[in-house]
Formats: structure tokens, sequence, C-alpha cells
């Protein structure tokens, strides 16, 4: 009798969270109010073999797919981790209605409604799909600077060809081996086509990410740049490539990756920089993020006032040498900027945003990036280089980044390199408006 009690105990707690988790599936849609900016989310939930997953819609910004890492429904709280945003969304379902918080650097209120009409998941012709007409391996080598064993696969035209490679090195943001942002495969797509012309290429998952070790979120560029030399130090041990011939394709922050390396290391043959940067970070940010912010249409009062809060933000890391004076001055100016921009928050909530930018603005990464000016590096870069940028490209603005590449060049004597700037292209190098 205990033991039909119990079954028929796990039987109707099993059958209550099945019927729980059949109810979160589905399209989640709402609004993120940014100031005075709207921007539509969409969670989609699926359940399959009785795990949940979701994928992240957002529409205005033509981002479809985004794959979430971790869903989980209990107690009807739900919780969905986009590691690639480095955001995170909790709500608890109420009736039809999960109320709750979108976490990006701040917590905004985010509240979803399931949506009747289920959109269709985008396609991408593109993408490759087997079989291939060419070799691939999983590939592991070690950064002897780290000791991290990183991960990567190997693709080559044939097993045995001994052609021309190229590392391809992924951007900003914790990245795997196919570059995989907002539902696109850019490095799987590069390395097939690239395959099929008799050219090798070997992409890898940045350090902490995928089959790689590392940590991720104590690295600056320059660190990144170690993990780059690190693959070129493993091909020269393959004698199945033309170690004569092997290069880097950088993708945006990887643009500013491969001449470090080139400028250091007589191996490299040739550098391909996609939207790569050509002038200080700081420059770059205030830039990257005023044009978006026009783009989206934000008013231009709080445009302006973002960018006035950026440049103090920036102007103290910049010469503000004692870390602790620094941290002091920027927790200032931060608690002045969301006291102003979140008058109606809870007390507990401006001091949780103080502290997330707060954290972002101090970390290893970004306090590099502000700083570092990639002109003196492409000085002395010998190799040949191709920079390539597109004209719509909101995050590495084309013309100021392509003529500063241009003059760092001309100015280290090297005349091996074509710079272009292509038509009608975003920074993913996809045709927009």
């Amino acid at each position: 009798m205990r033991k039909l009690f119990f079954s028929a105990l796990l039987a109707c707690t099993v059958f209550q969270i099945f019927y729980a988790q059949n109810n979160i599936v589905g399209s989640w849609s709402g609004v993120l109010k940014i100031q005075q900016v709207q921007l539509p989310i969409v969670f989609n939930i699926q359940l399959q073999d009785n795990k949940l997953s979701a994928t992240l819609d957002s529409p205005s910004q033509k981002a479809f797919g985004i794959k979430c890492d971790n869903v989980v429904f209990e107690n009807n709280q739900l919780i969905i981790s986009v590691n690639k945003l480095n955001a995170e969304y909790k709500g608890t379902l109420e009736n039809d209605t999960i109320k709750g918080t979108f976490t990006q650097g701040i917590a905004i209120p985010l509240n979803l409604t399931k949506s009747t009409t289920v959109q269709a998941e985008p396609k991408r012709p593109q993408e490759p799909k087997p079989p291939f007409p060419y070799y691939t391996e999983e590939v592991k080598f070690i950064n002897k600077t780290t000791g991290d064993t990183l991960a990567g696969t190997l693709t080559l035209p044939n097993k045995n060809a001994k052609c021309p490679i190229a590392i391809l090195i992924s951007g900003s943001g914790a990245q795997d081996r196919n570059e995989e942002l907002l539902g696109h495969k850019p490095f799987l797509v590069i390395a097939d086509y690239l395959a099929r012309n008799g050219i090798g290429t070997l992409r890898y998952d940045d350090r902490g990410v995928g089959e790689s070790k590392g940590n991720f979120h104590s690295a600056t560029t320059f660190d990144f740049s170690t993990d780059a030399e690190a693959a070129l130090n493993y091909l020269t041990t393959r004698k199945n490539i033309d170690v004569k011939h092997i290069g880097f394709i950088g993708h945006s922050e990887g643009g500013i990756i491969a001449p470090m390396v080139a400028a250091r290391n007589s191996n490299v043959a040739f550098c391909v920089l996609l939207a790569g940067a050509g002038i200080r970070g700081d420059k770059l940010l205030l830039r990257q993020t005023n044009d978006i912010s026009k783009a989206m249409e934000t008013p231009d009062s709080i445009r302006m006032s973002e960018d006035q809060t950026n440049r103090k933000a920036f102007d103290i890391i910049l010469n503000t040498k004692d870390i602790e004076k620094q941290k002091s001055e920027l927790a200032t100016l931060i608690r002045e900027n969301v006291q102003k921009m979140a008058q109606d928050a809870a007390p507990e909530e401006v001091e949780k945003r103080q502290a997330a930018i707060l954290k972002q603005l101090t970390s290893p990464w970004f306090q590099y990036f502000v700083k570092y000016d990639p002109a003196p590096t492409l000085s002395k870069v010998r190799c040949r280089v191709l920079a390539l940028n597109g004209e719509r490209d909101l995050q590495v603005s084309p013309k100021e980044n392509l003529t500063a590449i241009r003059k760092a060049l001309e100015a280290g004597g090297n005349k091996n390199f074509r710079i272009v700037e292509l038509p009608g292209l975003n920074h993913l190098f996809q045709e927009c408006q």
C-alpha cells in the first residue's frame, strides 16, 4: 500500500511538472522601456524530451533566434539566461502574464504576455549543411602563457592538402568557434566557403566558452591575442599546412587582435580585418553609442546626456591611475546619472543598477579597451593586410576607422594593403536598410 501511495504521489508530481512546463511553452512578448525608447522583446519557449529551451527575438533590431543558455520554470518562477548578451530574465507567472525583470547591466521591468501567433524561425540559407566535400577535424591546443587548453575545428580542402590557412578570431563578448550571434554563424559560413575554394581555416571557442578552458571574464584584448598566437604556433607544427601562408581573419575586436600578433610574430603571412578598429577605444565607443542611439530614434536630449556621461566616465578611466580613486569617482558619476534617469525606481533597484554599471566600467577588459589605441601596433605590421568594413556599420564606423587604419599602415611603411568600404552592409556584413 505504501509503495502504491508513493507511486501515485510521484505520478501526480510528474504530471504537475509536465502540465506546468507545457503551460509556459510558447512565444511570450513584452516591451522594454529604456528611458523614452521602447524595445519589443520575444521569448520563444519550447519543450523537448521534458527539457525547456528558448530563443530570444528583438524584432526592432532585426535580431531573431538568439539562443538562450538556461531555462528554468519551477513554482511559477521563470529564469532565462542569455550568456552571449550577459543578460537574464526573471519573472513570475500570474494568470496569463509573466511579471518580471530583464537584467543586462541594469535591471529593467519587463512583463510578458503569451502570443497567439507563432513566429516562424528565420531561414538561414547561407548556413552550410552536410555532407561536406572537405575535411574537418576537432583539435585542441595549449596557450603556453596561461596553460589553458583551447578547442576548435580545423577545416581543410582535403586531409592531405598543404594549403594556406586562416585563423578566425571572433569579436567582443563570449563567442563560440562559429561566432554565433543573433542566430547567425558567420565563421561557419566563412570556413565552408574558403574550404570549397582551396583555403583552410582554424576557428576556436573563446577561452572559457564551449570546449575551451580558461577565464573569459578576467581577460583583456591583449590576453585574447595570446590565444590567437597559440593557435598560430599550433598550426606551424602541422605537416598538412603550408606554414609559410598562415594568417588571420579577425572580426570586430578580432580585427584588433590580429595586428597585435602580426606585429610581434613574423610567422603571420596576412591579416584580414573585418570591421576592425583603427581609433582608440573611448572614441570608438562614443561614436558607436551615438550612432546606435540615433538609429533607435532616441530623443536628442537623452542621447546628448548619455554622451556627456560617457565622456566623463572615459575621462576618469584615462586620467585616474589610482584604481580606488577611479572607482570612487566613477561611483559618484554613476550614482548621479542613475538617480536622474531612474527617479521612480526603488532604492534597492537603483543600487543594483549602480553596482552593475560600476562592475562593467572597472572590469579588466573595459579598462584595457578604452585606453587601447590600435594605430601604433598597426604601424608595426609588415605582412599583407586587407581591411574591410560595411558602409552601414553602426558599431565600428567605417570612414574614420578605415582612414585611421590606412594612415597607421602608411606611417609604418607597409605598402601591401588594401582598404575597402562595402556599400549597404552592416557590422555582420549583411545587406541592411
